[in-house]
């Protein structure tokens, strides 16, 4: 999510990729309109007329770019992996997040977790988008899962698991400063991940 994949983007995107990367950072409240015009390099009067509907308008869409982007993530990793298994796919989904905390330090967070936190109590829409967001980031999930031999009855709350897990220890790697929630999450998970693919399945890889 660097901030110069925003050179190849038009103003409406530029200012979405803009919006997500400040609200990742800062918090919706502490996101205004003006600093992302500066942020995406834009005119300020151009948001008003990308976003009739304002800072809320923005959030959504930079929310809903957020889940899009995280579930596009999905085919990656998985092609990173030599023998695709539950727990591998999890690591690597985690990996990004030590690699960046590594790096570059705590100061990014997931821009819907944020908006959640923000707004889930003030703007209904916002909730929404937030919600849209995580299921469209776990139906990929899912879908791998299913793929590796997971029995299709338990994709989704295992998805819903491994993006729940990663969430929290996100949270608490930036309390802490520390990578140690993420990795005791894939040391913890990874077992219990690999033991759900079924057994015929298993044999048959």
């Amino acid at each position: 999510m660097a901030a110069s994949q925003t050179s190849a983007r038009g103003p409406r995107e530029r200012m979405i990729f803009s919006a997500a990367q400040l609200i990742r950072r800062d918090g919706v409240a502490a996101t205004g309109m003006r600093e992302v015009a500066a942020h995406a390099h834009a005119p300020r009067g151009s948001l008003q007329h990308y976003f009739p509907g304002g800072k809320e308008e923005l959030v959504n869409e930079a929310v809903g770019w957020a889940g899009r982007y995280a579930a596009d993530r999905v085919a990656r990793f998985l092609a990173a992996l030599p023998k695709p298994t539950p727990a591998g796919l999890f690591s690597e989904m985690v990996r990004q997040w030590t690699d960046e905390y590594e790096s570059a330090g705590f100061a990014g967070g997931c821009p819907v977790a944020a908006a959640t936190v923000d707004c889930a109590e003030s703007a209904t829409s916002t909730r929404e988008a937030a919600a849209a967001a995580f299921s469209a980031w776990t139906e990929p999930v899912a879908g791998a899962l299913a793929g590796m031999g997971v029995p299709h009855a338990r994709t989704a709350s295992l998805a819903t698991l491994m993006i729940s897990a990663l969430e929290g220890a996100i949270l608490i790697a930036r309390a802490e400063r520390d990578v140690r929630a993420l990795t005791t999450v894939v040391q913890e998970l990874g077992p219990l991940l690999d033991a759900a693919v079924d057994d015929t399945a298993r044999e048959s890889r």
